[in-house]
């Protein structure tokens, strides 16, 4: 409906990685299933790269030889693509099924239209979370009967997600683009709430459509993979990267990482592999130099991790010294802190905006402050999450405890008393529900 000719491409994504899963099964020669395989990513990564990233090569290498008095065909045409939807995730998926089968840990699908159904399936289509064929298509091949789908699971999911994104991110979405517009003019207080907002937004926000997509799924017998397990507590930024978007993460450890050696050999070129793997996650999210930015400040972090972990003379004497209560509170900070400085250039629209925002963090750049209600509204909902974050998980797993239990029982009154609590639930998220924005995850 967005736009149907769109469609054709993950038909074409389908068809071809259908096709050439089944050749490469069939082919004895590893030298032949090697050129398949790379027949398979040239495909797939070839598309993506057009459509995402052509004119930002296009430009920045255009912009580098008018250095030299040189240009390229078509420099400063004002022609453009729209971005297909969701492609990033169903690319993804794709390339993953091929190097599976490619591996021998899959046996290729006989079923085409169940694998279009794998590539499309809608709740996860346009911002995830990234699901492995080995995980999704069995759940495909048997569907459950109404009566013994996780319903009550299913609605804790969506309440939770609603309440984490038409509540709580939305009302924190005007604050955050007010400082971000503008932050050479706003207060240094007015930045670092609007920094810490735009942590508590984005968490908020795209945790929030995986919690909406996991219940959606469930409601077709589907479970898809957690995406997100209180990444603002790691105690670290490896700890990091194993709780925010956890398929994203999984899938470049997987298929990238390991693929270029990982850390077998030696520290150098696990150093080399960490920063390509994270310069490519900055660049998957976006053709913008804030986002590879973004990636090298992360790799540049999971680096000295990895290098002052490796003195243990350094790390013996820390432990003696520092109580482990206070280390543990110590790291989470400095891992919140370098994460929430990092978001900055995610969210800026420019590079020298980002430089700009974080200059006035330390130097005093402007006065402005916003509106005493909209600063309350954003701040409340700030706390709100924090608060969640360290006393939601056991309220969460009560309440997921006690959906299930009145799923599988068959007590009246415990169905009733589960149908009167999340209608009611329900009803108070859509009286606290802000006016609704797009997901942050639809443009990448």
């Amino acid at each position: 409906m967005w736009n149907w000719r769109y469609l054709g491409l993950i038909i074409w994504i389908a068809s071809v990685d259908f096709f050439l899963a089944h050749c490469i099964h069939r082919e004895d020669r590893a030298s032949r299933k090697k050129i398949l395989l790379y027949l398979s990513l040239a495909n797939s990564l070839g598309i993506l790269f057009f459509f995402k990233y052509f004119f930002f090569f296009h430009e920045s290498l255009g912009s580098g030889l008018g250095l030299f008095g040189l240009s390229l065909p078509w420099q400063g045409s004002t022609w453009s693509l729209l971005l297909p939807v969701g492609i990033s995730f169903y690319t993804f998926q794709s390339i993953a099924y091929v190097s599976d089968v490619y591996r021998g840990l899959l046996k290729p699908e006989r079923n085409f239209l169940r694998y279009l159904l794998f590539l499309s399936f809608f709740p996860q289509l346009v911002a995830g979370p990234i699901v492995s064929a080995r995980s999704m298509l069995p759940q495909l091949r048997r569907f459950l009967p109404l009566p013994r789908l996780p319903w009550r699971e299913a609605f804790t999911y969506i309440c939770l997600g609603v309440f984490k994104k038409a509540v709580l991110a939305d009302h924190i979405a005007p604050f955050v683009d007010l400082i971000f517009e503008s932050p050479e003019e706003m207060s240094r207080i007015a930045l670092w709430l609007g920094m810490f907002a735009y942590a508590a937004q984005i968490y908020c926000d795209f945790s929030g459509y995986t919690d909406i997509a996991q219940g959606s799924a469930l409601m077709f017998g589907v479970r898809l993979p957690e995406n997100f397990n209180f990444p603002y507590l790691a105690l670290g930024f490896s700890d990091f990267w194993r709780r925010w978007h956890i398929s994203l993460s999984t899938w470049l450890r997987l298929y990238l990482y390991i693929p270029l050696g990982g850390n077998r050999q030696g520290n150098l070129r696990t150093y080399v592999n960490l920063m390509i793997v994270m310069l490519l996650g900055g660049l998957w999210h976006g053709a913008n130099w804030n986002f590879m930015f973004w990636g090298f400040g992360h790799g540049f972090l999971l680096v000295m991790e990895r290098y002052l972990g490796s003195k243990r003379d350094w790390v013996e004497l820390w432990k003696k010294k520092v109580p482990s209560s206070v280390s543990k509170v110590s790291l989470q900070c400095i891992t919140f802190l370098s994460v929430c400085f990092l978001w900055i250039f995610f969210r800026s629209q420019t590079f020298s905006k980002s430089l700009c925002y974080l200059q006035g963090l330390f130097v005093e750049n402007g006065q402005k402050e916003l509106p005493y209600l909209v600063s309350k509204q954003a701040l409340l909902c700030v706390v709100v999450l924090f608060l969640g974050l360290f006393c939601g998980g056991r309220c969460l797993q009560i309440w997921k405890r006690l959906s299930i239990e009145s799923g599988n029982n068959t007590n009246v009154m415990r169905q009733i008393a589960f149908g009167a609590l999340f209608s009611l639930s329900f009803i108070v998220l859509v009286l606290l529900s802000a006016e609704g924005t797009p997901f942050v995850y639809f443009v990448f």
